[in-house]
C-alpha cells in the first residue's frame, strides 16, 4: 500500500544579501551588473535566475544550478521555482562563461528557447538570457534575436 502526503508548506531558505539595496532592471546592462557582480568570476558555469516585480524590481536572486567548467544543464522546474515561490511577473535569466568567452552555445539557444516557452505556458515572462564573464562583458540572447 502506497502512502500519500499532503505538502503544507513549502520554505524557502532566504539569505539577505545587501540591506537596504533595491536592484531595479532598467536595461541590459542593470541585468549584466547584477549577474557579474555574483557569478561572473566562478570558476564553473552558474545559472542564475533574478526574479522581477511588475516594476521590474527584483524580488530575489537565485543560483539555480551549479555546472561543470564549460556546462551548466537547467532545467524549467528548477529556473521557475524561485519566480513561482516569490510570486515574480517576470525573469531575466543568466550564466557565466569562465573560458570568457560570451558567444552562446548551441545549448544556451535550445535552454532560452525552453525557458520563453515555460514561461508563457505559466504566465511568467522570461525578459532575457544574457551570458556574462568576470570582465562584465555580454551577450543578451534577446538582442540575438532568442527572446
Amino acid at each position: 500500500m502506497e502512502t500519500t502526503y499532503e505538502i503544507q508548506r513549502i520554505k524557502q531558505v532566504v539569505q539577505e544579501v545587501e540591506e537596504g539595496v533595491r536592484y531595479v532592471i532598467r536595461s541590459p546592462i542593470d541585468a549584466v551588473e547584477i549577474a557579474t557582480k555574483f557569478i561572473g568570476d566562478d570558476d564553473r558555469e552558474i545559472f542564475f535566475v533574478m526574479c522581477l516585480n511588475t516594476k521590474n524590481h527584483v524580488l530575489a536572486v537565485h543560483r539555480c544550478h551549479i555546472g561543470a567548467l564549460n556546462a551548466s544543464i537547467a532545467h524549467p522546474r528548477e529556473i521557475f521555482k524561485a519566480a513561482i515561490l516569490n510570486n515574480a511577473a517576470s525573469i531575466i535569466v543568466s550564466h557565466q562563461h569562465p573560458s570568457g568567452d560570451t558567444f552562446p552555445s548551441s545549448e544556451d539557444i535550445d535552454v532560452t528557447k525552453r525557458l520563453v516557452k515555460a514561461g508563457r505556458i505559466i504566465g511568467i515572462d522570461v525578459l532575457d538570457h544574457i551570458i556574462v564573464n568576470h570582465k562584465a562583458d555580454y551577450t543578451s540572447l534577446k538582442d540575438k534575436g532568442f527572446v
